[in-house]
């Protein structure tokens, strides 16, 4: 994952209009980059749009019920995740592995009328608030964030030198929210719902509580950790 600098990315020179790349279930997050596997016809064409632009796509999630018209233009939540394409390479059966790095938050304001194989929007991005100066405060709020987590994983070898090495702890809370919530073994549900939060010290407080009863409820389990980095997302 890179780091918490994202000022490569002028917010101020986005042009608003983004592709829309909505799948079912996955929620990703600024600072993250996401595998995925793309086969669709209408996929490829924003894959090849895109890699001649600006690179940039909207990673949005499908509304319940998108089964009933998924080959048309089922609703999205209108928070996604405005994402670089930062790697493609097609494969032999004509289909292409890409990776995208999650930059920002973004409210997808209304959508464009089709005049593409795939969808297209209006998007504003989103800034993080209640960004903290690293104060006392902070740390403490990270360090219950991370002992949290060690929480959850009580049986695991030397955890905590893990994410020392790792440098977890040196991490912006945002980004460190963003990363657990990401990576962590979450509903889809409260993964948008941290993807919707744009106050960092409330999405870290979301994550406390909630990695605090998942401790609570699963003491003396074994706790499986999911992989990462994440297998390749199909769309």
């Amino acid at each position: 994952m890179d780091n918490d600098d994202r000022s490569y990315f002028a917010a101020d020179k986005f042009s608003g209009r983004v592709r829309l790349f909505p799948l079912p279930n996955l929620v990703v997050f600024p600072g993250i980059h996401q595998p995925l596997h793309i086969f669709e016809p209408r996929y490829k064409a924003l894959l090849e749009d895109a890699a001649g632009d600006d690179r940039l796509i909207a990673m949005a999630t499908l509304i319940p019920g998108w089964e009933k018209d998924y080959e048309g233009r089922p609703p999205i939540y209108s928070v996604a995740c405005l994402c670089q394409l930062v790697a493609h390479q097609p494969t032999a059966q004509g289909t292409y592995n890409v990776i995208v790095l999650g930059l920002r938050r973004a409210q997808i304001i209304d959508e464009l009328p089709p005049a593409k194989l795939f969808r297209e929007a209006r998007a504003a991005v989103l800034d993080d608030t209640n960004v903290g100066q690293g104060g006392p405060d902070d740390r403490q709020l990270q360090q219950r964030l991370i002992d949290a987590c060690l929480r959850m994983l009580p049986r695991a070898v030397d955890v905590k030198q893990s994410i020392e090495r790792s440098g977890l702890e040196k991490l912006p809370l945002g980004a460190l929210t963003d990363l657990i919530a990401y990576g962590g073994d979450f509903s889809p549900k409260f993964k948008r719902q941290m993807l919707e939060e744009q106050n960092v010290d409330q999405r870290a407080r979301l994550l406390v509580h909630q990695l605090t009863a998942r401790s609570a409820s699963t003491r003396g389990e074994e706790i499986e950790t999911p992989a990462f980095p994440p297998r390749f997302s199909a769309n």
